[in-house]
C-alpha cells in the first residue's frame, strides 16, 4: 500500500512540475527570486571599477597613505598638505555629513578615499572610505538576504507558487481532473505540495548561490580562499538550508491559505503584517512566528535599525535567538500540522465552480 502512495506522489509531481515551473501566472516569482542577483552583479562590476580610478588617481596626484591616515580633527592645512597632493578640491560654503566648512579636498593613496572638510585653515572633518573587505560584503549579504529575500523574496514567492496549486486550478476549472482520478485525496495534497516545495527550493537556493559567488567575485583569490577555509563555506551551506527551510514553511501555510479561503489573499496579508512587524513584537509573541526561527538560523546578524528613527528603535524589543535545534524543530513541527489540517481540508474538498 505505501508503495502505491508513493507512485501516486510521484504521479502528481511529474504533473505539476511542468506547470509549476512555467506556469505564466508564476513568472513574476523568478523576477523576484533573481533581483537581487542584478544588484550584486552590478556591485561586482563597479567594485573594481572605482578601485581602478582611485590607482589612477593615486599616479596623477600621490600622496603617503600613512600619512593620510595620521590626519586627525584640528591639523592645520599646510600639515595636511605634506601628506600629498589631493584629487579635488571646492571651496565655498560647504556641508559635509551634518559638518559645516568652507573648504574640502580629496586625497587617496590607490585603496582608499579621504575626504578632508576644512574650516579657517585647519581640519574641520575628516571622513575615510576603505576598499570593501569580505567580511563588509558578508554582512552586506546578511542584510539583503535577511530584509529582502526572506521577507519579500520567498515569501510572495511560496505565495504565488503554493496559493496556485490548488486554488490556481479552481480558478482554471481544471481541479475536478485530479477529483475525478482514484488517488487519495491526502496524497493529491502530498504530492502538490512536495512538487511546489521542490520548484521553490530549486529557484530559491540558486538564487542564493548566485548572489554568494557574485558577493566573492570582486575579491582577490588570497582573501576568497581564506574565507572559505574560514567561516564561508559554513556559511554558504547555512544560507542555502535557510533558504530551503523558509519555502518548507511558508510553502505549507500558503498551500493551506489556498484550500481553506476563497480569498487567500486575506490570510496572506496578515501573515505579511505578522512576519514584518516581528522585531517589534515582546518576546513571547516574536516566537509565533517563522521568520525568528529563520533568522536565528542565519550565521551572520544583519542590523535591524541602522536606518530607523531613533523613536523606532526604542520599540524594537531584544531577544536570545533560538538555537538551531529548536528553530528548525519549530519549523518543521508547524509545516506537519499545516499539512496535517490541509490532508484533512482535502477529504471534504467540494468544487463548485459557479461560486468562484
Amino acid at each position: 500500500m505505501i508503495k502505491h502512495w508513493v507512485s501516486q506522489t510521484l504521479a502528481v509531481m511529474r504533473l505539476e512540475l511542468r506547470k509549476t515551473f512555467f506556469a505564466r501566472r508564476g513568472l513574476w516569482v523568478y523576477l523576484l527570486a533573481f533581483a537581487p542577483v542584478l544588484l550584486f552583479v552590478a556591485h561586482s562590476i563597479l567594485a573594481p571599477r572605482d578601485q581602478d580610478r582611485l590607482a589612477r588617481l593615486a599616479k596623477q596626484h600621490p600622496a603617503s597613505g600613512p600619512a593620510l591616515r595620521s590626519i586627525r580633527v584640528g591639523d592645520s592645512r599646510e600639515e595636511v598638505e605634506k601628506a600629498g597632493e589631493p584629487y579635488f578640491q571646492r571651496s565655498g560654503r560647504l556641508r559635509t555629513e551634518g559638518v559645516r566648512g568652507d573648504t574640502l579636498a580629496k586625497y587617496t593613496d590607490g585603496r582608499s578615499d579621504f575626504y578632508v572638510l576644512f574650516e579657517n585653515g585647519s581640519v574641520k572633518h575628516i571622513r575615510r572610505i576603505d576598499p570593501e573587505s569580505l567580511s563588509q560584503g558578508s554582512l552586506i549579504f546578511a542584510t539583503s538576504f535577511q530584509t529582502y529575500f526572506l521577507r519579500l523574496a520567498v515569501f510572495f514567492g511560496c505565495v504565488g507558487i503554493f496559493i496556485n496549486l490548488f486554488r490556481g486550478e479552481m480558478l482554471d476549472k481544471s481541479l475536478h481532473f485530479y477529483l475525478l482520478t482514484p488517488i487519495r485525496r491526502e496524497i493529491l495534497m502530498v504530492g502538490k505540495y512536495l512538487a511546489g516545495l521542490l520548484a521553490t527550493v530549486v529557484i530559491f537556493t540558486t538564487s542564493a548561490a548566485l548572489q554568494l559567488v557574485l558577493m566573492m567575485w570582486s575579491f582577490d583569490h588570497t582573501s576568497i580562499a581564506e574565507y572559505l577555509a574560514g567561516p564561508g563555506w559554513g556559511q554558504i551551506l547555512s544560507y542555502l538550508a535557510v533558504t530551503a527551510l523558509a519555502c518548507v514553511g511558508y510553502g505549507s501555510v500558503f498551500l493551506a491559505a489556498g484550500m481553506f479561503f476563497r480569498n487567500p489573499i486575506i490570510p496572506t496579508v496578515f501573515v505579511l503584517l505578522w512576519e514584518s512587524v516581528n522585531v517589534f513584537l515582546p518576546a513571547i509573541l516574536k516566537k509565533v512566528s517563522l521568520i525568528f526561527y529563520l533568522q536565528s538560523l542565519c550565521p551572520v546578524v544583519a542590523p535591524t535599525d541602522v536606518k530607523l528613527p531613533a523613536a523606532w528603535k526604542l520599540l524594537i524589543s531584544t531577544v536570545e535567538p533560538a538555537t538551531p535545534l529548536a528553530a528548525v524543530s519549530g519549523i518543521v513541527v508547524l509545516t506537519l500540522l499545516v499539512l496535517v489540517a490541509s490532508g484533512i481540508r482535502a477529504r471534504s474538498l467540494e468544487i463548485n465552480y459557479g461560486a468562484d
